[in-house]
């Protein structure tokens, strides 16, 4: 584990959550690993449901998909899961390093039980699991309707960046993955690559690979790309002396037309047209 929780606050600010919305929230860590909740015992729909093997496996599977997806966006994402519930994902971020998630999950989102029970029986019917006890515990979630589950998960991502501001999550700043995330960003616009990283760490591109998709969801190659796409946005709304190529240079990009090429790609239009667009928006 790379962080560090203060696990009494924790517990009291879930606690808290709890309280506002009613939902079930979770930490886990950045292996996904639970180590807080509360209330402590999930609701007995998805207890019941992971007595089945297959289930189980589909929980975590599912519980990983949206990880990654968290990570890689830096927001929360609100889910379906496999077994027709919504959740919802945080990633807690140091930086650009994800240091762990919190979740909130087992939400009927439904505006009737029956309605929701016709797509999770279909959902659930392969799984050895006993109908109509999960019909029942199926009748016993509360109605949530989509206007809540937004606003609860608005407050989760609020609950995150404060949970980080109080300290109450610690990176360990000795970790590999906080050094590498360092050497990243005091580097990005010089010449580097994963070649270069590993050498300069003596780790292998298994590792870096590793860590990467860890952390950020992508490979090392497209983060440094994120990171100098971002820095051009940056400069062509702040620095409107700076000409197209004196930009891509300065974002590390030595090949104007490729500069050009992804600029396009990731944020959908040219950076001239970008600038044109941003300069107008605050007219």
């Amino acid at each position: 584990m790379i962080s560090t929780f203060n696990l009494t606050k924790l517990n009291s600010l879930l606690k808290d959550f709890y309280t506002i919305t009613r939902i079930r929230i979770t930490v886990f860590d950045e292996t996904f690993r639970e180590l807080a909740a509360y209330p402590e015992q999930m609701a007995p729909f998805c207890q019941l449901l992971r007595t089945d093997g297959q289930a189980l496996s589909e929980c975590r599977k599912c519980d990983a998909r949206a990880c990654e997806i968290a990570a890689r966006e830096h927001a929360a994402y609100t889910y379906q899961c496999h077994a027709g519930l919504t959740e919802s994902i945080v990633p807690l971020h140091m930086g650009n390093i994800t240091i762990g998630y919190l979740l909130f999950g087992h939400v009927f989102p439904y505006k009737s039980h029956e309605e929701g029970w016709r797509i999770i029986k279909e959902r659930c019917q392969n799984y050895q699991v006993d109908l109509d006890e999960l019909k029942t515990a199926c009748y016993e979630r509360p109605l949530i309707p989509a206007d809540y589950i937004q606003a609860a998960a608005h407050i989760l991502q609020a609950v995150a960046s404060y949970l980080c501001l109080e300290r109450m999550a610690i990176l360990g700043q000795k970790e590999l993955p906080a050094q590498i995330d360092e050497y990243i960003m005091a580097h990005y616009t010089e010449e580097l690559d994963a070649r270069s990283i590993c050498e300069h760490f003596k780790i292998g591109k298994t590792t870096l690979y590793e860590i990467a998709s860890q952390n950020y969801g992508i490979g090392i190659a497209a983060h440094i790309r994120h990171l100098r796409i971002e820095k051009a946005k940056t400069l062509l709304v702040s620095r409107p002396e700076m000409n197209i190529s004196e930009i891509a240079a300065e974002c590390g990009f030595h090949d104007y037309n490729y500069f050009i090429t992804i600029f396009r790609q990731m944020v959908g239009m040219p950076p001239r047209q970008y600038r044109q667009t941003q300069r107008e928006g605050f007219l």
